[in-house]
């Protein structure tokens, strides 16, 4: 059960700094395409018919751009910031297409720091084994806020 669970929260607007670097790699996995498609309901051919693919300048199916965002925003919610954090605005451009069974390495880097706002700016670039880049994009993400204990201690500061 989650709810009952104490989790480790992300970092904290004031440990992160302008110039961190991140990079991971994910391998699309049938167990992965086919998950995404019976989550989004998405039976888009040029996603899974190889005899439609084969027709299109594409040859064979492509990973969904969407499947692809959902690896960058996990990696985000897991490692920079990190748990507690929320995106709050994306723009992403798919330069070139993903096919099944491909690796990509996604190479993430924080541009901006924005205390005030609360706000850090991380640029994502993703590249195929070729090292064709497949995508890139800008995420403003809020990193988690310092947390309060459960219990005030101060309840009852007035007796």
């Amino acid at each position: 059960m989650l709810l009952g669970k104490k989790r480790k929260i992300g970092r904290k607007i004031d440990e992160i700094s302008v110039g961190e670097k991140l990079e991971i790699s994910e391998k699309i996995e049938d167990k992965d395409l086919l998950l995404y498609l019976g989550l989004s309901n998405d039976n888009n051919p040029l996603f899974i018919q190889h005899d439609y693919a084969s027709l299109t300048p594409y040859k064979k199916p492509i990973v969904p751009q969407i499947m692809l965002l959902g690896l960058i925003t996990g990696a985000i919610s897991k490692y920079l910031p990190g748990p507690g954090s929320c995106i709050t605005h994306q723009e992403v451009s798919f330069l070139n297409p993903v096919y099944h069974y491909a690796t990509v390495q996604f190479k993430f880097e924080v541009t901006d720091v924005d205390h005030e706002g609360h706000c850090v700016e991380i640029n994502v670039e993703g590249f195929d084994e070729e090292e064709n880049k497949v995508l890139q994009g800008t995420f403003k993400v809020c990193p988690p806020y310092p947390t309060k204990p459960l219990t005030a201690t101060t309840a009852f500061e007035n007796f």
